[in-house]
């Protein structure tokens, strides 16, 4: 994997920066999540952290995104008010723990798209029930969509907003819980932010953003899909799914992407699937 190596210096005003005053009109979001500084308020930490950790997928282009520090005074629920460039925050355990790299893919942005948020809103066990659909269905030659990912799933969104969680419905979910602990995770986030060639993949014709990059106080509330809401297409990923009776360890497939023999794991899950 290669890693990104551009990050943004530190401005001369940054010692100053925690006498800035707080950014208001957030009290939407809990306490806790309004609250959190993050650990990233120094570009020589970001760029430490950044040399043992890769976040840009192999062979995609250095040249779609740069990585930026988070001043004193903003939080991970804040929104774009006074940015210059379009960015959005990620956590450092979606990539040390998680094995997400960039480019996101359609798949990833179309369920924060559907599920109405950010990537930091979704709780990092979420992630991994995604992560670990993705490399199931790519055991079974099968293309994975957001509706047909959700359709396993509730969400219950909670007001004041906090870090959103997907619940799985007992009877018909494929994989099982995920038993990682982020207790620890919330302080872990600094931002990336779209470079000129990023635009075209992050950004629809009309320059809005293909998911939220922003934290929004209406995550979408899902309950007991019911196949008639699915396309022709999610139904024949879910229909082929819910043929196999025992559920599959979500930290293992999770583990796969970080694999030096990736397509021979998949393989391995695709002959366990026909055991299943």
């Amino acid at each position: 994997m290669e890693t990104v190596r551009e990050v943004r210096e530190d401005p001369p005003e940054e010692l100053a920066e925690s006498n800035w005053p707080a950014k208001g009109g957030y009290g939407w979001a809990t306490a806790d999540v309004r609250n959190q500084s993050s650990l990233f308020r120094w570009s020589r930490l970001l760029n430490s952290w950044l040399n043992c950790t890769p976040i840009i997928s192999k062979g995609v282009s250095g040249d779609i995104v740069f990585l930026e520090r988070v001043s004193a005074i903003d939080r991970v629920c804040h929104g774009q008010e006074g940015a210059t460039e379009k960015f959005f925050y990620m956590y450092m355990c979606h990539f040390s723990q998680l094995h997400v790299r960039l480019l996101l893919d359609g798949f990833t942005m179309g369920v924060l798209r559907a599920l109405n948020v950010a990537p930091t809103q979704l709780h990092p066990n979420s992630w991994a029930y995604l992560q670990a659909f993705r490399i199931l269905c790519q055991s079974l030659y099968l293309e994975p969509t957001p509706y047909a990912f959700l359709y396993f799933y509730d969400t219950r969104p909670r007001r004041p907003a906090t870090w959103l969680s997907l619940i799985s419905r007992p009877s018909i979910s494929r994989l099982d819980a995920f038993s990682q602990s982020f207790k620890h995770f919330k302080d872990g986030y600094f931002k990336v932010v779209v470079k000129e060639g990023g635009k075209a993949h992050f950004l629809n014709a009309d320059g809005s953003t293909k998911f939220p990059f922003s934290w929004t106080g209406n995550p979408s509330r899902y309950k007991n899909m019911g196949m008639d809401e699915l396309s022709a297409g999610d139904k024949e990923v879910v229909e082929i799914l819910l043929k196999f009776v025992d559920k599959l360890p979500t930290k293992g497939l999770v583990r796969v992407y970080n694999s030096v023999h990736r397509i021979i794991d998949i393989e391995g899950i695709c002959l366990l699937l026909k055991l299943c």
